[in-house]
Order: C-alpha cells, then structure tokens, then sequence
C-alpha cells in the first residue's frame, strides 16, 4: 500500500512513481551489493562488526521530495535510495574497506565524498566515507541494474554509535540547543574522536610488538622475550618439544596424537619461567631425564599411542621432582591442567612411584 503523499507536486508525484515503478530493480541492487560486498570480505578474511543494507521507504521519500523534490530531474539523480553503511572496529580499516570495494563495484568519484577530511566541529559521528557506486557488468550485465547507483558509507563503530545517539537526542533537530549543551556535545565527539584514534594506534603498536616477539623468537634470542601467551604460540611454531617425544615414541614404536600445548603456559608461569629463554633452559636441564622417566613409564607396556604433549609434561615432572616439588608440587600442576579434583592427588601419587627408581631421584642427586 502507498503512503499519502498529499503534500508533493505534481514533479515530486512523477519521481514517486518512478520509484514505484523501479522498487523491485532497487531491491536487487540491495540483495547482489550485499551478497557481493559479505564474500569479498569474508575472502580476505576482513572481519567489521556490520554491513546494513536498505532500501528507502516511500515514507522517507516523500519526506525527502517534499523538502527538496525540485533540484531532482529524474529519480536517478537520488543516489540515496538503495543505501549500505559497513561498520569497522579501527579508523585504519575504514580505507581498508574502501580498497576493497574500489574493486568490487564501480564508483562516481565525482559524487563520492570522504566526510573525515572535512574536520567540522561536532561532525564526529558523521566522519564517514561516502562512496556512490553501482554494480559492475563484470558482476551482472543489466543494464537496467547497473545503471542504478546506490551509497555506501564506511564509518567506524564508535563514530556510529555516536552518530545515532546524536540522531535519539535530537542535536540535529529543529530546535536550536543551548550552547551549554552543544558544547558538551563538542567536547564529547572529541573524547571520542581520540579514543577511536587511540584505538587504532594501540592496534598498531600490538601488531609491531607481535612481528617483533616473532623475529626475536625465529632468531633464538629467547632470552629477551617475555612468556607470554602470544610468545608461547610463536615458541611452539618452532615445535620445542617435538625431538623428545618422538624419542618417547620411539620406545614402542607408537602414534603420536594431535593435543594442545598451550594449556600448558600457565604450568610454566607457576614453575617460576618468566621467558622463553627460561623455557629453554627447563627444557635442556631436564630432557634427558624426562625421557628416562618416559622408558619407566612405557617400557613395560604395549601403548602404541601417546600424546603430543607427553614429552612436555614429562619435562614439567621432572622439574617439579628435581626442585623439590613432590606430590603436592605434581597436584598442583594436575590442578591447573585438569582443574581442582580429588583424582589429582592420586595422579600424583602414581607419578611418585614411576619416577622412584629414576637417577635424578636419588638423594645425591639433589
């Protein structure tokens, strides 16, 4: 059903009716720019909180042709009828956004706008990227698609979350505020304007520490790296633990099966480790004795699988026994693997007696 539109010319009847007319062509321009738009990020592996799409309602646009239907020759000139808006967590990646639709879709420069350069006071929420396109042959060949241009805005999150509260309060709306009130406004865009910059620079600033945590990791300065979780990732990559449990493996000839090594980073950092280079040099003082401890534990059996993780946590019981952790040190390593549980203490007793009759064990040893 048609909305009243009393109220327009005759010229403003004749545009409505246009877009009448064309309502099913801007409803798939909407469908093909989203579904186009949705598989090239997601082929990048672009992660933004949101892409919106609509077409406008005929509500809105008599709205529209009321207040200024007269500087429109034709219902082509509304580049605003079929409008998407793609949200970015960073400031940095709206001109990533921007790159990749350069490719995807055909765009008018000449009405495009990027709103940041404009640098208007309280403008913050609306600091968007204006990009007027429409769908290339290359992606469907219609004429009658094709020739239809549509917006695309990219705007971060923060500036859209202040940009609808602006738009709840009614700061744009016909009654003038006090200045009191619009400056509050002002000095709060601009906190704001800071914190999505800061974000950016703080996203930055983390990605160079990760590249540089990886090169001093590749290189073997483990010494100057911190454990840290993004350190230990970048560790296991260079598979640390991999020569002595395929040496376990070894002994019956077993399958090593796929399990997580990361669980174990909290087990390091209560062992005392507090860089890679003390994980280093847990793993050269006690290797040969986890793999002693490993024969005790095998030798008398037919197991033709094991863990991935078996040769580190070998490594992290014999630490534990060498420094005179005990049964209570092993429950407490079985409690940050396994949670707080009865069965733990009872673990640990059964490793107490596997490594009994171990060198490292033996009172001289210590």
């Amino acid at each position: 059903m048609s909305v009243m539109n009393s109220q327009l010319d005759a010229h403003g009847e004749a545009l409505l009716k246009q877009f009448q007319e064309r309502l099913p062509l801007y409803n798939k321009v909407e469908e093909i720019a989203y579904s186009l738009l949705s598989k090239v990020l997601n082929e990048q592996g672009f992660y933004v909180t949101a892409i919106e799409h609509r077409v406008k309602t005929e509500k809105s646009l008599i709205g529209k042709l009321e207040l200024k239907g007269a500087k429109y020759h034709s219902i082509d000139d509304i580049t605003d009828l079929v409008g998407m808006r793609i949200i970015t967590f960073y400031t940095d990646d709206v001109d990533k956004v921007a790159a990749l639709v350069k490719h995807s879709l055909e765009v008018d420069w000449k009405e495009s706008v990027d709103k940041r350069k404009m640098h208007q006071t309280n403008s913050f929420g609306y600091n968007s990227l204006h990009y007027i396109c429409s769908i290339p042959k290359s992606v469907i060949d219609d004429p009658a698609i094709n020739n239809i241009r549509f917006e695309l805005q990219m705007r971060t999150a923060l500036q859209h979350v202040w940009s609808t509260i602006e738009h709840d309060i009614g700061y744009k709306g016909e009654v003038q505020l006090p200045g009191e009130y619009r400056r509050q406004f002002s000095r709060l865009a601009g906190m704001l304007e800071l914190v999505d910059n800061e974000f950016s620079r703080l996203r930055n600033t983390v990605t160079d520490y990760r590249w540089q945590v990886r090169s001093l990791v590749k290189s073997g300065q483990l010494t100057d790296v911190p454990l840290t979780n993004e350190s230990f990732r970048n560790f296991l990559e260079l598979h640390p633990f991999k020569k002595l449990t395929e040496r376990i493996a070894a002994v019956n000839q077993a399958e090593i099966i796929p399990t997580p090594l990361l669980p174990f980073l909290p087990v390091l950092e209560h062992l005392g480790m507090e860089t890679l280079g003390d994980v280093e040099k847990f793993i050269y003082e006690n290797e040969e004795d986890a793999y002693q401890l490993a024969i005790s534990q095998l030798a008398l059996t037919d197991l033709d699988i094991i863990a991935e993780n078996v040769g580190l946590q070998n490594l992290c019981i014999v630490h534990i026994l060498k420094n005179g952790g005990g049964r209570m040190g092993l429950k407490a390593m079985y409690d940050i693997l396994f949670d707080e549980q009865e069965n733990n203490l009872a673990l640990a007793d059964n490793m107490m007696r596997q490594a009994a009759g171990l060198e490292f064990m033996q009172p001289n040893n210590h």
